[in-house]
């Protein structure tokens, strides 16, 4: 499915997902934004307008550090989540799913409405 969530939808998880990509290792902004258009199945395109904000509001919060390196030839910032950011990745996944659940519960009450499917 290529079909993008929209802006509204995705405005409170997009911490949740960065957090999410970083605990998996640290990644430079670019691999960032690959990882998570590829898990994502293209459907969380996150332009770089967005995202650098983001990981430097992250950086201020202490959720995550960065670093610069130039072991690939390039000079990058490659990015880390501390443990405060792993803290809070727990506590917001956990809040999310428990969200989701109740989103779920409600739309199983509608007749007809089919989830989207991966094509």
């Amino acid at each position: 499915m290529t079909d993008r969530f929209s802006a509204e939808l995705m405005r409170g998880s997009l911490d949740l997902m960065v957090l999410s990509v970083l605990m998996q290792g640290p990644q430079y902004g670019y691999s960032l934004q690959q990882k998570l258009r590829e898990t994502t199945r293209g459907r969380v395109p996150l332009p770089a307008g967005t995202l650098y904000p983001l990981l430097h509001r992250l950086e201020a919060e202490k959720l995550i550090g960065s670093r610069w390196d130039e072991t690939t030839g390039r000079r990058r910032k490659w990015y880390e989540i501390t443990k405060a950011g792993r803290t809070r990745l727990g506590s917001q996944a956990s809040q999310w799913l428990a969200y989701a659940e109740c989103i779920r519960s409600l739309l199983d009450a509608v007749p007809g409405l089919r989830p989207a499917t991966a094509s």
